[in-house]
């Protein structure tokens, strides 16, 4: 069986030392070079294959290039166990055209390499990637931190993704790392809560070839382990020092932490122990769930890839502007479509937050009754076993673990083979957002018992039950026969419990994934404590929702209410605020605005926050994660209620559903398009909804603005990431709505159409509009944006021009009537007082230091006859946005 999980595309970037090996590094053979061309518009990519023999062992490599001139950041490329370096060719020469430096290759006992597999042993496969960093630093291709420290990062998926991880535990050059799907601690992965995870073990080790492919005492050790269905002191050991958590403590490098939602190999919990590791250690750390895993599902890959490159650009490139998004994000599935192909598609959305919030963040109590006491029988043998997952077939078998997000269960427990546990309906939709904990107390009649734990989401009707991504949690309970009790940890998972559906936790004696005592046994268990603590981090008054759902359904819900309330009679019993006249032109107020986090008194998102916003201006919305914009943002929109303050539009209170919500476009991440139509009829289909005239819609306008050209003919679903941005943004700007918000607009976009869109938002301000644009790209604020409002804990820090908060500083532009010359600037940086000075287009970019003044600069630059025409401050956002907002940007 293939086990290797798609490749992810990535690149990075942080300071190492060089280790001398170079020398040991020798190359073979070489495949020549040659020349890939995407397609007509791609730049070339060169590649050059080479064997290189580092201590006796063959590893075979490629090297992609750009076709352009001087030294590149560079990557290495890892690939998925039972792999080659052919599986992620495509990810490399699409690097290589982005300007990097990429180097992959076959770890040992895979492709054409030679040696023996050593599950990324710190003193073979780890040995190696260093000594392949030791010749990237040989390249006059590859940029250099400092002699023998090439400017590196590293990604891959799975296997390729430990190696990062491990590397920059292992290596102080590398510079940043964005592992996917992976493992931090392999023993707590194959042996979890001291159970062995039998049939993956056997799909690792019959994927590499057999036993005899690994080193011989990884090969004894499985076999031991399997033997005796029971993980041993000294195989816990083994995994444990060939897992990069045995080196956490010095991964101190920016981290992009992809983990999938559908993964019985690799659960959330792994990445959980990663970010918390490396954020300990004072690095910038980046989680995101994806729908897919090592079960099958969506592995979101163009949208990985494309944030990958955003992350490896801002830590490899420097390029500040780079968008790296949000801290937390997580793909949520809304069910499937079926396209007019007849296949079916997933439909998804993302959820961010601004901070990542753990596996048991804010956690709600869900009572649990079912008999006080439940005995059930673990069978001779273990035999028949209880299915949860089929561990390793799901993507051969299009991803079963999917299915459980789509109401499908391949679930089955025995009778008399588990006790259960049940909740009263849910009142309002429960959204489960990490590993939900409940204590029991377990006795058996063996001294040793093994349980498997569930969670199901239980339909109304009592029988249809899902198991959300088809994990289960295993528990080794060691002195059971004298009664013990135990807090059990949950799979994490990101699943929402409808209303009226029940929460149904199972404690089964077998699993057909694991390892159980073959001795028969009584298992004895009750609840102990309040009950099911269940994680709501990221529950639906908190979780961003895309506007354009509630927008496409605002016309047909307003209609129902409507009814209701006529052929019912019902008054409404609080009238909405009355509009202020005085506000009637004025397209935004906000007045004391606060929004207390969920379940919380005295934690706000937003506190006591006003700004105000008038025709024609285009106000940037700046503030570091956790900031509160997106929920300041959201509030505006209508999505969520305030908890004190408000809110005016035009005069008008802002509430769900207010009327004054008509004159306002808004784009948010996760535009809800059809996938099967294509961008026209998407924007025909979205403005009909509305019950507008076709004539408002000013469609070709919005057309124009996407710039999608012959794509708009095209399904939906063939669009990158880009194209969907930009169709969203036109979608937004339908009807030329007065007050436009955009969230983001950038992101996904490449630089001329990034300088598109600022010219888009330019413009549309002049006509006498008003945009509230909220970014990250402070360079592209600065050039677009007339005002600013800062924020920084959910409170105004500053609010006013551009101009005004850029201020002065200790930078000076100074105007020339006629260009200066080097010789000269050289001249003015040796003063007294100055710090330094470039020549500038206009002048000279003169920087003072603390004893420096522009008085004293004017007077020396007419000693020096500098023929000086202006003198002003000059100093950039980003300085004027760190100096606000301090250590917390």
């Amino acid at each position: 069986m293939d086990l290797r999980p798609p490749g992810l595309r990535g690149r990075l970037r942080r300071p190492r030392r060089w280790i001398a090996a170079a020398a040991s590094v020798v190359v073979l053979a070489g495949a020549g070079t040659w020349t890939a061309v995407a397609d007509d518009d791609a730049p070339p990519v060169h590649r050059a294959d080479r064997v290189m023999s580092l201590d006796g062992v063959r590893v075979d490599t490629s090297y992609f290039t750009p076709d352009t001139p001087g030294r590149h950041p560079a990557v290495l490329l890892g690939h998925g166990f039972g792999g080659s370096k052919d599986d992620v060719r495509d990810q490399a020469e699409s690097l290589a055209r982005d300007g990097y430096a990429v180097l992959t290759w076959s770890a040992r006992g895979f492709g054409r390499s030679t040696g023996k597999v050593g599950l990324n042993d710190p003193d073979a496969e780890v040995a190696d990637v260093r000594k392949l960093i030791d010749w990237l630093a040989t390249q006059p291709t590859v940029q250099l931190d400092k002699p023998g420290d090439p400017r590196v990062g590293m990604a891959g998926a799975s296997y390729g993704g430990a190696i990062a991880l491990l590397t920059a535990g292992h290596d102080s050059r590398v510079d940043a790392i964005a592992p996917a799907i992976t493992y931090w601690n392999l023993s707590d992965a194959l042996f979890p809560n001291g159970v062995f995870k039998k049939l993956w073990a056997g799909i690792f080790v019959n994927t590499a070839g057999g036993c005899d492919k690994f080193e011989p005492a990884i090969c004894a050790m499985y076999e031991r382990v399997a033997e005796s269905g029971i993980p041993d002191a000294a195989a816990e050991k083994m995994l444990e020092e060939r897992s990069p958590a045995a080196v956490g403590d010095r991964i101190k490098v920016p981290t992009l932490l992809f983990q999938g939602q559908t993964d019985s190999l690799f659960t959330l919990d792994q990445s959980d122990a990663a970010a918390k590791a490396i954020k300990a250690n004072g690095a910038p750390v980046d989680v995101d769930w994806i729908a897919g895993g090592h079960d099958g599902g969506n592995l979101e890959t163009d949208r990985v890839q494309s944030r990958v490159t955003s992350w490896f650009d801002r830590y490899l490139k420097d390029d500040k502007s780079a968008d790296t998004g949000s801290a937390f994000r997580v793909t949520r599935t809304l069910g499937a479509t079926t396209s007019s192909s007849g296949e079916t598609e997933q439909r998804t959305r993302g959820v961010t937050e601004d901070t990542y919030p753990g596996l048991e963040s804010e956690q709600r109590t869900v009572a649990l009754t079912g008999r006080r006491e439940q005995s059930f029988a673990n069978p001779a043998g273990a035999n028949p076993p209880a299915v949860s997952a089929l561990p390793g077939l799901g993507s051969a078998a299009g991803g079963l673990a999917q299915l459980s997000s789509l109401g499908v269960s391949v679930s089955l427990d025995f009778p008399g083979q588990y006790a259960s546990f049940e909740s009263a309906p849910v009142e309002d939709d429960l959204q489960i957002t990490g590993s939900s904990t409940v204590t029991v107390h377990v006795k058996s009649t063996t001294d040793d018992a093994v349980l498997f734990a569930k969670l199901y989401d239980v339909g109304p009707d009592g029988r249809q039950q899902t198991l959300p991504s088809q994990l289960v949690a295993p528990i080794r309970v060691e002195g059971a026969k004298a009664g013990k009790d135990v807090d059990i940890t949950l799979p994490a998972i990101y699943h929402e419990i409808d209303d009226d559906h029940r929460l149904r936790l199972v404690l089964a004696s077998t699993d057909l994934g694991y390892a159980s005592p073959a001795t028969p046994a009584t298992y004895t268990v009750s609840l102990k404590g309040d009950g099911l603590k269940v994680p709501t981090a990221l529950s639906e008054d908190r979780a961003q929702t895309p506007l354009p759902s509630w927008v496409w359904w605002l016309p047909l819900t307003g209609a129902l209410i409507a009814l209701l309330l006529i052929l019912t009679g019902r008054r409404r019993t609080a009238a909405p605020a009355a509009p202020e006249p005085a506000l009637a032109e004025v397209p935004l107020q906000i007045t004391d605005l606060s929004k207390r986090y969920a379940k919380s008194t005295d934690r706000y998102a937003v506190k006591d926050l006003s700004f105000r916003v008038e025709k024609g201006q285009v106000l940037g919305l700046l503030g570091p994660n956790g900031a509160g914009k997106t929920t300041t943002l959201r509030m505006l929109m209508g999505l969520i209620k305030p908890d004190g303050g408000e809110i005016r539009v035009f005069g008008h209170a802002i509430a769900p559903g207010a009327p004054v919500l008509s004159r306002v476009g808004a784009f948010v991440e996760g535009a809800g398009f059809l996938p099967h139509l294509s961008g026209r009829e998407n924007l025909e289909l979205y403005w009909q909804a509305t019950g507008r005239p076709p004539e408002d819609a000013h469609l070709e306008e919005a057309l124009e603005i996407a710039g999608l050209g012959d794509a708009l003919a095209r399904a939906v679903r063939t669009y990158s990431q880009g194209m969907r941005q930009r169709l969203a943004i036109a979608q937004a700007m339908l009807g030329l709505p007065d007050l436009l918000i955009l969230d983001e607009p950038t992101n996904g976009l490449d630089p001329p159409q990034i300088r598109e869109m600022r010219e888009v938002m330019i413009r549309y301000a002049a006509a006498g509009r008003t945009v509230i644009v909220s970014s990250h790209l402070l360079s592209e604020v600065e050039q677009t944006c007339t005002h600013l409002v800062v924020m920084d804990h959910g409170q105004l820090v500053q609010a006013g021009p551009v101009g005004e908060i850029v201020g002065s500083g200790d930078t000076l532009l100074v105007g020339t009537a006629e260009p200066v010359t080097e010789p000269v600037a050289e001249k003015v940086a040796a003063l007294p007082g100055i710090a330094s000075a470039a020549v500038t287009d206009d002048g000279l970019l003169v920087r003072l230091d603390a004893d420096g003044s522009a008085a004293r600069l004017v007077a020396e630059l007419v000693r020096l006859e500098v023929p000086v025409t202006s003198v002003g401050p000059h100093r950039r956002l980003e300085d004027a946005f760190l100096t606000l907002i301090g250590d917390h940007a």
